[in-house]
């Protein structure tokens, strides 16, 4: 499998006493790769390393590994926060932009402001939140990239306009020579369109799996308070305690279902996994 991104014993550690790190990871080239945690657990951080936005402490960040040929030219981006002087407009854009990228398309780019519904003319500052974010998700396709790297790309919008550009994405990657990594706190965008899964909790990768795989064999076994000694310990990955009921997440939910047929064992939400994970007692 190609790899468009390879990660090896990444460590960034700021003054605060955050550290992300050590990491090792690598992102196959022509997939969606869905990029979750809470607040604070190093997304930004781990995405800003590869931007070669901040310096890191140690380690080794290859992009395009075995693909010399292509540069960062190539790497389409949306930074959430980050984006032009508010003062220019989508038109200013135009003009800036087709003098950097030597692959910017005009054309696509217009086609995804009328997409978008987005005035050419109108300054930035003058724009909600959810038409600046649209406005950046069309300039960082518009010079056809290979790579997206998104940091929360559809927050601000609406669910219908979040529809519209989870297609762009899966558009982008139809003939498996693109590549995305998307991070999100919209897990059920990830649900649509993910390929795999990277968790990532207190500036470690806790989870790097297939998104379909993931959600299939991790479950959540609900049993009232007087039924939860009998539950293995061996089978607990974590629980929460409710008023009524505990919640149990079970890392082989159709084996769970069978073993204990007296209790439910549903399928679980991204939302659910990482609440459990996070918060859950793993203390039995």
């Amino acid at each position: 499998m190609n790899n468009v991104i390879e990660i090896r014993q990444l460590r960034k550690r700021y003054k605060n006493e955050f550290e992300l790190g050590e990491i090792n990871l690598d992102i196959p080239k022509g997939y969606i790769i869905g990029l979750i945690g809470e607040n604070g657990a190093g997304k930004t951080t781990l995405i800003k390393s590869i931007l070669d936005i901040i310096k890191i402490d140690s380690g080794k960040i290859k992009i395009f590994a075995g693909e010399n040929y292509m540069t960062k030219e190539d790497i389409g981006v949306v930074l959430d926060g980050m984006f032009f002087p508010e003062i220019l407009n989508a038109n200013d854009i135009n003009n800036i932009m087709k003098d950097i990228y030597k692959n910017w398309d005009k054309k696509l780019f217009y086609q995804h402001l009328d997409k978008f519904k987005l005035p050419h003319n109108k300054k930035i500052k003058d724009l909600s939140k959810g038409m600046k974010k649209k406005l950046e998700i069309a300039t960082a396709i518009a010079h056809h990239p290979k790579l997206l790297i998104l940091d929360e790309p559809t927050s601000g919008l609406d669910p219908v306009v979040r529809d519209d550009i989870l297609e762009i994405f899966l558009d982008f990657i139809k003939d498996e020579e693109h590549t995305i990594l998307l991070s999100t706190h919209i897990t059920s965008d990830l649900e649509h369109i993910a390929d795999k899964i990277i968790f990532v909790d207190n500036g470690k990768i806790i989870l790097n799996e297939n998104k379909d795989e993931l959600l299939d064999n991790y479950g959540i076994l609900k049993c009232d308070i007087d039924s939860f000694d009998k539950i293995a310990k061996e089978d607990i990955v974590s629980y929460k305690k409710n008023k009524y009921v505990y919640e149990i997440l079970v890392n082989n939910r159709n084996k769970m279902a069978n073993k204990y047929k007296d209790y439910v064992v549903d399928k679980l939400t991204l939302d659910e996994l990482m609440v459990l994970i996070i918060k859950g007692d793993k203390q039995c």
